[in-house]
């Protein structure tokens, strides 16, 4: 029998203990998962410096910021349409003729047979929502594909704009309707403050709501386990859109005060951020973008989905070329021309997927405010509109590269 001496026995075996991630590759991980989140951000602020400097300082004075939002409200109003049919994997080219054929027909309800202003805009909406139902219908029941729709709707709308306008434009509308695409809220403090209050109390309560509501949704979020995204992370970007939301607000207060049309937009965003975010609804526009096979089988009914999609987006077209023809106090022929390509690029500088199940409201914003100071940077540095086209157009290009590079960095990172 043989004894084992300590030298031979067996030394335990030492657990293997594997290193964790150093902060900085962790952080830079994470950011790369969120690539197309953080870009538009990025992009947002580098073009936002960029034009400051290029310009000397005159892109963020109080009147081009007031500007700013006055000239692209129609565009953002139709960005958020837009991002919900490309969700759903649809295009609509229409949206610029309905939005001057609502300006005209609001023209001769209001201006030539003297309906009540309130009473004009109802029917323009009404209108619209017709429009969209005309339009959903041949989409969603008869399976014409949508960019053959809403191409035909766009020759179509346009040809009856010009036909009942007679080429000829509408103009003045009453001073309350024009109040909606040029008016403020009123200074309570008669003009003798350096800022305006009641703006000043508006941004301060909608950052309050923003910050409550961001930690109320991270806690609940955290207490289901489902939280994915870093502490650090979550309150650099909750500060950002605070500084962002209230250096705004000082900016607006410090001129004339709040426009209408930024509180009309408000309140779409924040309507349409729920309906996208909480509701059966807009759970069921996700699926039928990201997987229409699989979306049928699970019970979503995809033609009624499809539907009311389009009459949503020729409401949203007719609160639009209200705003517009409101703004420009007339009702013009050629309205709207061009104002579908904007809306559209502003959804893919934003973050949606040409391929439809992928976007936001939210991004769909940011994209829009891209595009809003890259229209009013050139203006401001004189360039001429063959440079903007170019230079929109190539904005345009770089971001569906950006979405499809995205996506080819995730699909061999899961391989």
């Amino acid at each position: 029998m043989s004894v084992n001496t300590p030298s031979q026995e067996q030394a335990p075996e030492t657990p293997k203990i594997t290193p964790r991630p150093a902060p900085a590759s962790s952080a830079m991980a994470f950011l790369a998962s969120r690539l197309r989140q953080v870009g538009i951000f990025i992009a947002l602020v580098v073009i936002i410096a960029l034009f400051q400097g290029l310009t000397q300082g005159n892109l963020l004075t109080p009147r081009n910021v007031t500007s700013i939002i006055g000239q692209n409200a129609y565009i953002l109003i139709l960005a958020i349409g837009m991002v919900m049919i490309i969700i759903a994997g649809h295009i609509d080219l229409s949206v610029g003729s309905v939005v001057a054929f609502v300006g005209a027909m609001s023209g001769i309800l209001i201006v030539n047979w003297h309906w009540p202003v309130w009473l004009g805009i109802l029917a323009s909406i009404v209108i619209g929502a017709l429009i969209g139902a005309w339009q959903g219908f041949w989409v969603a029941y008869i399976g014409i594909p949508a960019f053959i729709v809403t191409l035909a709707g766009m020759l179509t709308f346009r040809g009856l704009t010009q036909m009942v306008l007679q080429n000829v434009p509408i103009t003045p509308f009453p001073p309350e309707y024009a109040e909606i695409g040029v008016g403020y809220l009123p200074d309570l403090a008669g003009g003798q403050s350096i800022f305006e209050p009641l703006t000043l109390v508006l941004g301060f309560v909608a950052a309050i709501a923003l910050l409550a509501q961001s930690i109320r949704e991270r806690r609940k979020r955290v207490k289901l386990q489902l939280e994915d995204e870093p502490l650090w992370w979550f309150v650099v970007k909750l500060a950002f859109m605070l500084i962002f939301l209230l250096a705004i607000t000082f900016v607006l207060a410090s001129y004339r005060g709040t426009p209408i049309v930024l509180i009309i937009l408000a309140a779409l965003v924040l309507g349409y951020t729920v309906v996208m975010n909480r509701s059966v609804f807009g759970r069921h526009v996700y699926a039928r973008g990201g997987n229409l096979l699989a979306a049928q089988l699970s019970g979503v009914n995809t033609k009624a989905v499809d539907f009311w999609l389009f009459v949503n987006m020729g409401v949203l077209s007719a609160i639009a070329g209200i705003a517009f023809t409101a703004r420009s106090n007339s009702a013009l022929p050629n309205a709207g021309n061009g104002f579908e390509l904007d809306a559209i690029a502003a959804v893919f500088i934003g973050g949606a997927a040409v391929t439809g199940g992928v976007g936001t409201v939210t991004g769909a914003m940011i994209g829009g405010l891209i595009m809003g100071v890259l229209n009013s940077g050139m203006l401001l540095l004189g360039l001429g509109t063959e440079a903007q086209a170019f230079i929109k157009g190539f904005v345009l290009l770089l971001a569906v590269a950006f979405d499809i590079f995205n996506k080819r960095r995730a699909a061999n990172a899961s391989k």
